[in-house]
């Protein structure tokens, strides 16, 4: 059964709350622990007066305490923005429709999550990949243009092959920690897989798998089965036997090991979606931050 396009939808008016653990970095206020400190605030330290030369934070308890006579001030922790960005996989296998759209269900996220980046004061972007960055789907983080992206997605059609782009893309955004959304199938070639997972390193990274259930089809010990490379378009005819069977799921069991691996290593849990979008499961992963 298709994914309810309405169910989709619905995630443009949505919110979806997301947690980091770590401390930002920034000069603009938001939602967020940040490093430096500000006027208000939870309590971080307390400071000398020479350290943190700000005589209205005085704290007068703490400085009678002190046998040296050192005056002491308090300082507050200040709430900072942070950039959120969604690298998405527009690869020819992304294109695959059975019960669901999967760039459909990408162009949901996205959509949520800039309407609740801007509603906290969050920067949001999106870059959609193949073996390049698409330039159409290249939407540098801003606090506005929420849906541009959404729609751009939705309206893409996979047809090349490859996911390098999503290297390139990563290193793109290098700089200050950021919250990142690497949303995939993930069906891509080891050695490509690890390399946008370690580029995507210096972030904290969610990995969202959309798997179309019609894809993992049982497949029968004998006969002849027609297949279609989802990247490469070529099709052929196969003599199914049980060693072939056997190699081919052991295969998809050793790709799906070898991704929460990767994850282990360098991002978050991966979250996978099965032909419908439950926004409580995301809203939740996306909850438990890791530092």
């Amino acid at each position: 059964m298709m994914a309810d396009p309405a169910s989709l939808r619905s995630g443009s008016s949505r919110d979806l709350p997301y947690r980091v653990a770590w401390r930002a970095r920034g000069v603009h206020a938001g939602a967020h622990r940040g490093r430096s400190s500000g006027a208000g605030g939870l309590f971080r330290d307390l400071a000398t007066l020479l350290e943190a030369p700000d005589p209205r934070r005085l704290d007068l308890r703490a400085s009678v305490r002190d046998p040296f006579e050192q005056l002491y001030v308090r300082r507050f922790e200040k709430s900072t923005a942070i950039t959120l960005y969604a690298l998405v996989d527009v690869s020819a296998s992304m294109g695959f429709v059975g019960n669901m759209r999967k760039l459909e269900v990408a162009a949901a996220i996205c959509a949520a999550l800039a309407l609740s980046a801007r509603r906290i004061g969050d920067s949001f972007g999106v870059i959609g990949c193949d073996r390049e960055i698409v330039p159409e789907l290249h939407f540098p983080a801003t606090r506005s243009r929420a849906g541009a992206a959404a729609a751009a997605l939705s309206a893409f059609r996979p047809k090349r092959r490859g996911a390098g782009g999503l290297i390139d893309a990563a290193a793109r955004i290098a700089g200050r920690r950021k919250l990142v959304l690497l949303i995939s199938d993930f069906q891509i070639e080891a050695d490509e897989l690890s390399a946008v997972f370690e580029a995507c390193a210096a972030h904290d990274t969610v990995p969202v798998q959309l798997i179309d259930s019609a894809e993992l089809v049982s497949l029968p010990r004998w006969g002849l089965l027609p297949l279609a490379d989802l990247e490469t378009g070529q099709r052929r005819l196969v003599l199914l036997r049980p060693s072939l069977k056997a190699a081919w799921e052991r295969a998809r069991a050793e790709h799906d090991a070898r991704l929460e691996a990767l994850a282990a290593r360098y991002a978050r849990a991966p979250l996978r979606i099965v032909d419908r979008l439950d926004w409580e499961r995301l809203a939740a992963h996306l909850m438990e931050a890791r530092g």
